[in-house]
């Protein structure tokens, strides 16, 4: 494991955490509110992720950990999401998955939904409409942002700083642009035990996202403390067979851009 410094493209420095493996993959394991790159359940999926070949880049979001900047519950955090997929392109991976559990899973669905560079997401636990007020965490989480006390709590008992300033204009949710993630790999994960985001949200992304695989988990709970390690693996395997999938074949034969053919066999621009 390396400890790097990213720049979003907003201005944001982050602090990640690297974790090399031999193969070509890579993707980005993005955590939950209040969460860090060095909770131990996100080094635990992270370390299982290595282990079935993925390079990992797991960021501490803006206003976590050892990063800079103010959380804004899932609205700029798709900045850092890019700034995470983009180190792993300039270190040269041409096949790149973004995973998020919680805030993180929203942030992988905005994202994408919104343009992002990914290859294949994967969201587990994320809201799919915002303002959820009906279970006690989520009204929780509002007093977090929405007053001066929780504010100040949650830097003080949580070590996450977070924004004052209201959305205006509020961005798009997760289940407004989900569909725009096609043709890309989609995988969608929620626990029926869930105690912050209720079933609801998993249907309304299943609705908006019609290709998308959804896995309805029985039992489960909310985020990486319920993300067991037969699940991680479960995500890896579908994440190696949708890249698989989604890979563009490779022609017969590869041609210049003046026409020339370049398999090994003589040819002149003119013959295609």
């Amino acid at each position: 494991m390396t400890q790097i410094e990213l720049w979003t493209p907003d201005g944001v420095r982050l602090a990640a955490r690297l974790y090399r493996a031999s193969g070509p993959r890579a993707c980005v394991v993005v955590h939950g509110f209040t969460g860090s790159s060095r909770q131990p359940d996100v080094v635990r999926i992270c370390s299982a992720l290595q282990a079935r070949g993925f390079t990992v880049l797991s960021p501490d979001l803006r206003g976590h950990g050892g990063s800079a900047g103010l959380s804004t519950a899932g609205a700029d955090e798709i900045h850092d999401v890019a700034a995470a997929v983009g180190w792993l392109r300039d270190a040269g991976f041409a096949e790149v998955a973004t995973l998020g559990w919680s805030m993180g899973g929203t942030s992988v669905l905005r994202h994408a939904g919104l343009g992002g560079d990914t290859d294949a997401v994967v969201s587990v636990s994320a809201a799919g409409t915002w303002w959820e007020r009906g279970t006690r965490a989520m009204r929780l989480v509002h007093w977090m942002f929405e007053s001066r006390t929780g504010r100040i709590a949650t830097r003080a008992l949580r070590s996450t700083r977070v924004t004052a300033t209201a959305w205006d204009p509020e961005p798009e949710a997760p289940a407004d642009v989900v569909g725009r993630i096609a043709p890309r790999p989609l995988l969608v994960v929620h626990g029926d035990a869930d105690h912050y985001f209720p079933m609801t949200h998993v249907e309304a992304l299943a609705a908006a996202a019609p290709g998308a695989e959804v896995w309805r988990e029985a039992g489960m709970g909310h985020a990486e403390a319920a993300t067991g390690p037969e699940l991680v693996d479960r995500i890896a395997t579908w994440l190696h067979a949708a890249l698989d999938a989604s890979a563009p074949e490779v022609p017969t034969e590869a041609v210049c851009h003046d026409g020339r053919r370049v398999d090994g066999a003589a040819g002149s621009a003119d013959d295609g």
